[in-house]
């Protein structure tokens, strides 16, 4: 399901992060920002991870990666299922061929 939403840009989670450091509270950020606690909290997560500080998610660049190759792996998986269904096509017209022409 698509995003209804396109995401903060990466400088505003930086700064969002960066006054998380500073010692206020995501609840505080969330009453000044637009961003949900939730959301201020997923922004303070990944920054910790991509400062190294976090080793349980994905850092933004493995992230990125990954988007990445699941966005190339996707078109030879396209390929082959229009090949399989080609092959299948063929198979049945061949069968049917050399049925109509044993008569």
């Amino acid at each position: 399901m698509p995003r209804t939403k396109d995401p903060y840009p990466a400088a505003f989670r930086e700064e969002i992060a960066e006054l998380h450091r500073t010692g206020r509270s995501a609840e505080d950020l969330a009453r000044e920002f637009e961003p949900c606690v939730a959301t201020i909290h997923a922004c303070i997560r990944q920054a910790e991870r991509d400062d190294g500080k976090r080793a349980d998610i994905l850092s933004s660049e493995e992230r990125d990666e990954l988007r990445r190759l699941r966005r190339e792996n996707k078109q030879p998986r396209q390929e082959r299922d229009i090949l399989a269904k080609a092959a299948a096509w063929f198979a049945q017209n061949d069968a049917t061929l050399s049925m109509s022409s044993n008569s």
